[in-house]
């Protein structure tokens, strides 16, 4: 830290003390520099020459540093005032606390967000920083939601497009406020608007098992030159530049590695122009499944025109877990997940095979003498209508030739 001050007739003004140099009065032959709590200077400085600026030098900052600073400086004309405090703080003392945002980091242009700042070694105090030009600054006493976690909530709002929202936060207790902890890992907001959404796309499928290397796609028909990836209930996961894999389209690559149970969720992606802060609609929802532990599956034959039902059951529990299905042909296979982590399923049954059987011949003997019998009595009906109407005209004419 350095000392400055400016000479002035009279009672000595108080100097300025900075971390960076500043200027100061020529006529000073000895500075000292007090920390809040001590008794006694806590260094002095005698330059060989009048000066007007000396250096404290901190050559490896700790915690032992940590603290309130003033300064004076001794001229012929006495002692100066004390300058304004100067508080050095220092970081990455403690394990860093976790900083999320409720219910999303991705918020709607004017919306409202809330942000947690939360740690296991119940800290006394939180402190949010907004990183940027301004690096401004909030303190929010903890609240212990329990014996070993407290947590601060910092509301943000209203978010706009205007300016990128970058967070840190740490972590300090009360009886040692200069010394705070590691900073948690950025949290950037995204701010959402209403341009037309991107497509989220997975060349390897959305069903997957542990280990299998997976990349997905966001594309858009909008030469947009960066998007972002999110999963749900997690923070963004990355931001990549656009490309132009053909005239009229732009298109990122997010390479999320071999997966393994994390991997499993909701993903979306936003396209964004870098001149704005903006980001587009969000794409529609992409679920990848990640599988685990096999169950068991029967393998029946179905008769054409029969109604099916699936039944996929681990081991012997009794009784399995059933849903029906309206089913086809086809091969199929069944996987079971916990309701607690629903993208995380099991490993896959044995593949079940539907097949039709063929439908049996039918034999028509009997519904053809069925018909030939009436056939034949009808005929027979008509033969005694007949003859009987011939033998009624014969008596009338016999009776009339007599």
């Amino acid at each position: 830290a350095l000392l400055t001050s400016y000479f002035l007739p009279g009672t000595l003004p108080k100097p300025t003390l900075w971390a960076e140099p500043a200027s100061g009065t020529l006529d000073a032959k000895e500075y000292r520099l007090d920390k809040e709590g001590r008794s006694g200077p806590w260094d002095t400085e005698t330059p060989m020459k009048p000066d007007y600026k000396t250096k404290f030098n901190i050559p490896h900052m700790t915690e032992h540093y940590a603290g309130r600073y003033r300064c004076y400086y001794y001229s012929p004309a006495g002692w100066s005032k004390p300058s304004e405090p100067l508080e050095l703080v220092v970081t990455g003392f403690y394990g860093k606390p976790t900083l999320s945002a409720l219910p999303s980091p991705v918020v709607t242009s004017g919306g409202n967000v809330t942000l947690q700042c939360g740690s296991w070694l119940r800290f006394d105090v939180f402190i949010l920083i907004q990183e940027g030009e301004q690096k401004l600054t909030w303190t929010q006493d903890s609240q212990q939601t329990s014996s070993v976690w407290s947590q601060a909530l910092f509301p943000v709002s209203p978010v706009t497009p205007s300016h990128r929202w970058m967070f840190r936060c740490y972590g300090c207790y009360r009886n040692s406020s200069q010394v705070w902890l590691v900073p948690s890992d950025p949290l950037e907001l995204l701010v959402s608007g209403v341009s037309r959404k991107p497509s989220l796309l997975s060349p390897q499928g959305h069903v997957l098992a542990p280990g299998q290397n997976l990349t997905l796609q966001c594309r858009s028909d909008v030469s947009y030159d960066r998007f972002t990836l999110y999963q749900e209930g997690r923070r963004v996961l990355a931001q990549h530049p656009g490309r132009q894999p053909q005239a009229g389209l732009s298109q990122a690559d997010f390479p999320l590695g071999p997966v393994s149970g994390s991997h499993g969720g909701q993903y979306r992606c936003y396209g964004g122009h870098s001149l704005s802060s903006e980001w587009s609609a969000p794409s529609d929802p992409l679920v990848i499944l990640i599988t685990g532990e096999e169950p068991s599956g029967p393998g029946p034959m179905v008769a054409s025109g029969e109604n099916v039902t699936l039944l996929c059951q681990e081991g012997a529990a009794n009784p399995p877990l059933q849903s029906p299905f309206s089913m086809s042909l086809g091969t199929y296979r069944c996987y079971g997940s916990l309701s607690t982590s629903p993208y995380l399923l099991s490993l896959p049954s044995d593949s079940l095979e539907l097949e039709v059987s063929a439908p049996h011949p039918q034999d028509y003997t009997v519904e053809n003498l069925v018909r030939m019998g009436l056939a034949g009595l009808i005929l027979v009906a008509l033969g005694i209508l007949l003859f009987e109407d011939w033998h009624s005209r014969r008596r009338h004419q016999d009776a009339a030739g007599r």
